[in-house]
């Protein structure tokens, strides 16, 4: 089972992304909104594992302190080699303590992680449009830098089976 580790945006940011997508959308760019199995959530991973146990996974993630809450600010737009476009937060040393954490954890086990979310080599990002044409790059960006900044509170953790795009809840924010 393939699985991301996620954080989840409050209520006001992720209305404000879903709005985006279906704004982008509505402008003929496809976006999480419509890929694959169409039930993408606005997230921010900390870790994507292409195969793992996933009780193993929950009960491990389950162990780790309780984090606090904490809000992260989208201000910019990037775009990976392969035409992945994403909101850009800026980067605290809480978000990447939060992240070495899991990894640290998820490394114990036999998941198969995925090497971009490796520590020292996690860009974390908010997909918006996972294939994006060289000339929808003028209208995304016209679209992101209207609702930017956008700071989103993260306050809940979650697991993703990312080929369904079903939501296992953690018991606490990790």
């Amino acid at each position: 089972m393939a699985v991301s580790v996620c954080l989840l945006l409050d209520e006001p940011a992720d209305t404000a992304v879903r709005r985006l997508w279906r704004r982008l959308e509505d402008g003929g760019i496809s976006t999480l909104l419509t890929h694959t199995h169409g039930h993408h959530v606005p997230h921010l991973s900390l870790a994507s594992l292409r195969s793992c146990d996933l009780e193993q996974v929950r009960t491990l993630l389950a162990d780790l302190p309780p984090a606090t809450e904490t809000t992260v600010h989208f201000d910019g737009l990037g775009m990976f080699r392969r035409s992945r476009c994403w909101l850009l937060p800026a980067v605290s040393q809480d978000l990447v303590a939060r992240q070495e954490a899991v990894m640290a954890a998820l490394m114990t086990t036999d998941a198969d992680l995925h090497r971009h979310y490796l520590p020292g080599a996690w860009m974390p990002h908010l997909t918006l449009a996972p294939r994006v044409h060289l000339e929808d790059l003028a209208p995304i960006a016209r679209a992101v830098f209207e609702i930017l900044p956008l700071p989103a509170t993260m306050s809940r953790a979650v697991l993703v089976d990312t080929s369904i795009g079903r939501i296992h809840h953690l018991p606490h924010l990790i």
